[in-house]
């Protein structure tokens, strides 16, 4: 394959590469803990959690028992971890249940006991268990607001951490004395533990006062029993140095810089040259989309940042801050503000993805830019600033044909971004 006779094809065996870097059944044995004297408890939580649940039971010598949580849709039969399925990125009662019976399952280990904590993106919305005082209904409201908000994953993991009686380090102090790994898939930018699926078992430096300022930096009401309970900040999260985690440790075993990497090797292979530019870029999808524009302008005409022929790479979460009606996704909408920042510009192509197989809530992992993209949806009829600023850039790849569809690919390392310029 060559970039110039098959870019989409190259663009694809891009996403391929940084997909299968982070799969479970690569990642999960070669970080296995060696078995404790007494039992193994497994939880967890997360879009690849499953698939991590069966890596570990495939290989894990010795009894074997526990649950994990996964979204809809995600879920890989095992024979001794119980698999549950619940609603994601808005939590559900499947995810309430399976979040309280995980925290009874670890209050049940001894000292000679290890629980065994397969973690990874998604496991904030599936382990819904609300603090004392707050209902399940009030958690959807506050994520509803939290989504619609353009908050990006730090920011809305905060609050969700002083909304639970599960996150923010609480699991592990509620599995104490027993030994306590955490096997982390990361789909967050700097591959912060306690941003991960709101940090459920490692120290949260965060208090109930910054969970307000972000409420209130974002303009959202809280229900009444969410703006009393966090007015309150009656019971805080374990910080750094309690000892109820002194017996956990945690072990990111795949993360999005990884994932670019063995893109970048593909690319390599193929003749181009990976420039990667950050696995943790964050902003408003469409505004990033515009700046990876001006970029890939400059590497087409100037041979700066990069000369073509050149893949520009990047990972991390944007945001979108939701105004219209439409079927969206950041991907879709980061890829419709780079068309546009292109303008047809010859010779550059664009794929963005979520790595987990799902853009936002979407059917869809994300969608493809070609130099042909804008006159092509001219040709349609289509006004394309106006589909993305009613969020609709869903429909616009939909009918330009475009749309990756991949299904869920039971990992999670967040976004992955190419942008190939050739000569």
């Amino acid at each position: 394959m060559t970039a110039v006779d098959d870019p989409r094809g190259l663009l694809t065996a891009l996403l391929d590469a940084a997909v299968a870097a982070a799969l479970p059944d690569r990642v999960v044995p070669p970080n296995l803990p060696t078995p404790p004297a007494g039992r193994t408890i497994v939880v967890g939580a997360g879009k690849a959690s499953a698939a991590m649940a069966k890596a570990l039971e495939d290989r894990w010598q010795g009894p074997l028992g526990g649950l994990v949580v996964t979204r809809t849709g995600h879920g890989v039969p095992c024979r001794r971890i119980e698999i549950v399925e619940a609603s994601h990125p808005v939590p559900d009662a499947r995810g309430e249940d399976a979040a309280r019976r995980i925290l009874g399952l670890v209050g049940e280990a001894g000292p000679d006991d290890l629980v065994l904590c397969l973690i990874s993106g998604g496991g904030s919305a599936l382990l819904a268990l609300p603090a004392d005082g707050l209902t399940l209904a009030d958690k959807q409201a506050v994520n509803r607001a939290l989504l619609a908000s353009g908050a990006d994953i730090t920011a809305m993991n905060t609050v969700r951490r002083h909304l639970s009686a599960i996150k923010g380090g609480r699991l592990a102090a509620a599995a104490w004395p027993a030994r306590m790994v955490s096997l982390l898939i990361s789909d967050v930018p700097g591959d912060d533990p306690s941003v991960i699926a709101s940090g459920p078992t490692v120290a949260d430096a965060t208090t109930f006062a910054d969970a307000r300022a972000i409420i209130a930096r974002y303009g959202i009401t809280p229900p009444p029993a969410v703006a009393a309970h966090l007015a309150a900040a009656a019971d805080e999260t374990p910080k750094p140095g309690d000892e109820r985690l002194g017996n956990a440790s945690s072990v990111i075993i795949a993360s999005p810089l990884a994932s670019l990497e063995a893109a970048a090797r593909v690319a390599r292979d193929a003749g181009v040259t990976p420039l990667i530019l950050g696995d943790a870029i964050e902003g408003e999808a469409r505004e990033v989309g515009r700046t990876m524009a001006g970029i890939a302008l400059s590497s087409r005409a100037h041979g700066q940042p990069v000369a073509a022929p050149a893949v520009l790479l990047s990972g991390g979460e944007t945001t979108v801050t939701v105004r219209g009606t439409g079927r969206g996704g950041r991907n879709v909408e980061f890829l419709t503000g780079l068309a546009l920042g292109l303008g047809g510009a010859a010779g550059i192509h664009a794929l963005a993805a979520d790595t987990d197989g799902i853009d936002g809530s979407e059917d869809n992992a994300g969608a493809i830019v070609t130099p042909d993209s804008l006159a092509r949806a001219r040709e349609l009829g289509l006004d394309v600033p106006a589909l993305m600023d009613s969020n609709d850039c869903y429909s616009l790849f939909a009918k330009l044909g475009d749309l990756v569809m991949t299904g869920p690919t039971l990992t999670n390392v967040n976004d992955f971004r190419a942008i190939l310029v050739l000569p």
